[in-house]
């Protein structure tokens, strides 16, 4: 049951030695869910209110996608699951990468509870390279312009940081072609 496999999730403590603030798994899903959201892992904020992306990155996901939080939080429509589930810690220039330990733990126990699932967005180089492996492209950058490779089941998108305006800027293309693609795909996925 989903129930328990969320209880169990949420109880993990697997990383728990290599966790600057200590563990708190952050992800949710509905065996109804129709879309699934795979990110990195929790930041700051987000490991503070244990809300999946409450904070401004998950403000411009949110927009990218066209829907508001409550249809972002209907865990009935839509699942998250990052790559790691707990907050990792800074580092030099960010937070630190997710964990290793939780996309091989914990991924294909949800994924084989979530029967309804059409459409996965696939948020960031972590997320592509562990579920496109030799599919995707040389970088995140082409893996993304080449999104229509991985449709219907997967969209690529660089993470919606503010940090990542400045790639924004640079790809414009990413905002003129493949919002408008993205959004349709959740208007119809969602009904």
């Amino acid at each position: 049951m989903m129930e328990e496999l969320l209880k169990e999730i949420r109880a993990c403590r697997i990383c728990e030695d290599s966790l600057p603030f200590g563990c708190r798994p952050v992800m949710s899903a509905a065996p109804s869910s129709k879309i699934l959201i795979v990110g990195q892992a929790p930041g700051r904020i987000v490991h503070s209110t244990g809300i999946p992306w409450d904070d401004k990155s998950g403000e411009n996901l949110r927009s990218w996608m066209g829907i508001d939080s409550d249809t972002f939080y209907d865990t009935s429509r839509i699942a998250i699951l990052p790559m790691g589930f707990c907050y990792p810690g800074t580092g030099k220039s960010g937070d630190l990468p997710p964990r290793k330990e939780c996309a091989p733990e914990w991924h294909t126990k949800v994924l084989e509870k979530l029967p309804n699932l059409e459409l996965t967005l696939l948020i960031g180089a972590y997320a592509q390279k562990y579920y496109l492996q030799k599919k995707r492209k040389k970088n995140l950058t082409e893996t993304v312009m080449h999104y229509a490779e991985y449709l219907p089941e997967f969209i690529p998108l660089p993470h919606p940081s503010p940090r990542n305006n400045i790639w924004q800027k640079k790809h414009p293309w990413f905002k003129a072609e493949i919002l408008p693609v993205l959004q349709e795909k959740i208007e119809t996925t969602l009904g």
